[in-house]
């Protein structure tokens, strides 16, 4: 039986999507069936950031009884498989069924990533109960932490546990919020650290996942070692640049450090 995770946001423009998709990749690179599934039912992405701009089939048609979940998946490069949602529904849906749908089809894979939507509404509770688990994503700034805050109280209240963080978008600038404070402030570890990267805009442009596109950037390097983390896997690379650099670590690599103990060793 596959792990069901949640990637949560209760702002639109942190990257969710983009976190989604570079980490599904991540994940299949380390020899895992991933599906990545769009629950951000009111305005999806999941299809936009693959070249799936006019589904046949999507989720939509799913959780209306009008398709099983089985012509619903397609195949993004012999790497993963997703499952789009319609731009344009006119469908009846339940969100909160997407959780028995999944049923159907969980043991089918590894790891199931669910994109929610960016809206405290039944889209984003559905995603909640359809996880074993939870990450929000978040950028260092006090807008966005705000509703990281929301997000997280209101996964506690449902019972999903929320494992933790990712900061996307990371400038590396004075003005951001340190990972200290934002882990004080949402008392969750910090599980990745993305750094904006104009390649991921780049990758989206060309319909191809980050981690495919450019797969040497730290972006790159950073879902990799938090897809590692999320499988048992240890991934540890190296590069020249890594001569120049402190090796004292990160916060993000003693938080991962600790999840691995926690559920692996």
């Amino acid at each position: 039986m596959g792990k069901s995770i949640g990637i949560i946001s209760l702002k639109g423009g942190v990257g969710k999507t983009s976190v989604v998709v570079g980490l599904g990749a991540a994940l299949a690179q380390f020899g895992k069936k991933v599906l990545l599934v769009d629950g951000n039912f009111s305005s999806p992405n999941i299809g936009l950031h693959l070249k799936m701009l006019d589904p046949e089939v999507t989720i939509h048609d799913v959780l209306s009884r009008n398709s099983n979940f089985q012509d619903s998946i397609h195949v993004y490069e012999d790497l993963f498989h997703f499952i789009p949602a319609n731009l344009f529904n006119e469908k009846e849906i339940n969100p909160l069924n997407l959780r028995n749908r999944l049923k159907d089809v969980k043991r089918e894979y590894d790891i199931i990533l669910i994109d929610s939507s960016p809206a405290l509404n039944d889209e984003t509770l559905a995603a909640m109960l359809a996880s074993d688990e939870l990450f929000a994503v978040t950028t260092p700034d006090y807008t966005t932490l705000a509703t990281t805050i929301k997000a997280i109280k209101e996964a506690k209240s449902r019972g999903t546990p929320i494992k933790g963080l990712v900061l996307n978008k990371v400038h590396n600038k004075k003005f951001e919020l340190s990972t200290k404070n934002i882990e004080d402030t949402a008392e969750l570890p910090i599980m990745a650290v993305i750094p904006y990267d104009v390649n991921i805009l780049r990758a989206q442009a060309n319909f191809i996942p980050s981690v495919v596109y450019n797969p040497g950037s730290d972006a790159s390097r950073e879902f990799k070692k938090f897809a590692a983390v999320l499988v048992g896997k240890r991934y540890t690379p190296f590069t020249l640049r890594d001569l120049f650099r402190t090796h004292s670590p990160k916060s993000q690599d003693i938080n991962r450090e600790i999840y691995y103990k926690s559920i692996f060793d």
